[in-house]
């Protein structure tokens, strides 16, 4: 007895060791704020050649596996030894997967670039005709009310001869020449750091591509030689299902937003639109994003719409809407499924919490990893709440007051209709 004791006294102590270490942890962290996001900073901007990596080679994987199937069989009659058959198939997967991302990029670049100068042209001729149309409408709508036209009227003017001066001249440049020149030298250093990494990037996932075999079979052997064969197992389990979730998901998302831009391009044509092209790429891409996605997108392209014809800016957003309902409810659900799991809620802090740390990338791969991490949670307090004997579901939880400690059962609040009930009960018998 005295031995039980003992063990529970120590279990608390170690316990309360542990709270107030994680507190004190907690407490620094939040006294330390500035210096942890510049250390989390400074291991992003480390790890960014290898996050580049790890995704190019994750998003090539199907295309690299297709490739090398398909050289398997052609070179199987041609060369007999197996190893020998391996290198050929390997470097044509490499290099087949190198073309593949080339004829990507290349492909967005030149589709983009060319509209994407056309477009700017084009916005920064029709603004003379835009303030126009625009001076005319104010006169119009203020016709009878002269003091709020002549009001409005020298506000808008005054904006739009400062519009109009700036893209007609680089005059208002020169008084701010070094801070012009300051600008563009962060600029081009920040692009030659970032393709810096994504060169890095594309020679790690060469290296993962030929290699993933070998790391999935040297992570394995660590799994198993660190845990029991039945931990071991569950965490290859978990491990299968983080990957079908990324896989479905990420590989499910870039399927839609395809579809989407194709649809994009074919009504916007048909309706005869500008910026047919840039603006479905623009909507294609942003559409990746969750929940956010369909309304980054829609707000540029409306703006460079409507510059050019309000109407068909109007036009727009109601297709727009339109396009975005059937991808959300009809669209998505096929591709995706229930890929994730997550509530509309958990969507929203994954895409603001990650997309806060990593940009772009980390809007797009926070949905994945917070279904990750919900999924881990939910089994690891589901098992412990199975182990004790307590219920496990959501609903046995609702209007909850305690656990029984001697029962494990629950026990409900009472109102205070259930309460006069159960004393005339009490009452009566």
């Amino acid at each position: 007895m005295n031995e039980h004791k003992f063990r529970e006294y120590i279990y608390w102590g170690v316990t309360a060791v542990a709270v107030i270490v994680c507190c004190i942890l907690v407490v620094m962290v939040f006294l330390r704020w500035n210096t942890v996001c510049a250390a989390a900073h400074t291991v992003n901007v480390i790890l960014a050649p290898i996050t580049y990596g790890a995704m190019l080679a994750y998003l090539l994987t199907p295309v690299y596996n297709a490739i090398r199937k398909a050289t398997e069989r052609l070179l199987k009659r041609m060369i007999k030894d197996q190893k020998e058959r391996n290198k050929y198939t390997r470097t044509l997967a490499t290099v087949g997967s190198l073309c593949f991302l080339g004829i990507v990029v290349i492909g967005l670049i030149s589709m983009i670039i060319p509209q994407l100068w056309v477009s700017i042209s084009g916005i920064i001729n029709s603004i003379p005709a835009f303030a126009q149309t625009v001076s005319q409408w104010i006169e119009e709508t203020f016709a009878n009310n002269p003091e709020v036209e002549s009001t409005v009227m020298g506000i808008y003017n005054q904006a739009m001869e400062k519009l109009i001066s700036w893209t007609n001249s680089t005059a208002d440049l020169i008084p701010n020449i070094e801070r012009v020149v300051t600008g563009l030298y962060t600029g081009v250093i920040n692009v030659i750091a970032w393709l810096k990494n994504v060169l890095i990037g594309v020679i790690v996932m060469l290296y993962l591509l030929n290699m993933k075999e070998l790391l999935c079979a040297q992570a394995k052997k660590i799994v198993y030689g660190v845990f029991p064969v039945t931990v071991a197992n569950n965490v290859i389990e978990r491990f299968r299902f983080i990957h079908q979730v990324f896989g479905g998901f990420i590989i499910g998302k870039l399927i839609d937003s395809l579809i989407i831009g194709i649809l994009t391009f074919m009504v916007m044509s048909f309706l005869q639109m500008p910026y047919t092209l840039l603006i479905s790429v623009i909507i294609g891409v942003t559409n990746i994003i969750p929940f956010f996605g369909p309304f980054i997108g829609a707000i540029p392209s409306f703006i460079i719409i409507v510059l050019q014809n309000p109407v068909q800016g109007l036009y727009f957003l109601i297709f727009v809407i339109i396009l975005q309902q059937v991808d959300g409810n009809i669209i998505g659900p096929k591709i995706l499924g229930d890929s994730t799991g997550l509530s509309s809620f958990w969507v929203v802090f994954a895409i603001l919490v990650f997309g806060g740390l990593w940009g772009f990338p980390g809007m797009l791969l926070g949905v994945p990893i917070m279904a990750v991490i919900y999924y881990i949670v939910s089994n690891v307090v589901t098992y412990s709440l199975k182990k004790r004997g307590i219920p496990e579901t959501e609903i046995d939880y609702v209007n909850l007051e305690r656990i029984d400690k001697h029962t494990n059962q629950p026990v409900y609040e009472t109102t205070e209709k259930n309460k006069k009930q159960d004393e005339k009960s009490a009452g009566e018998a």
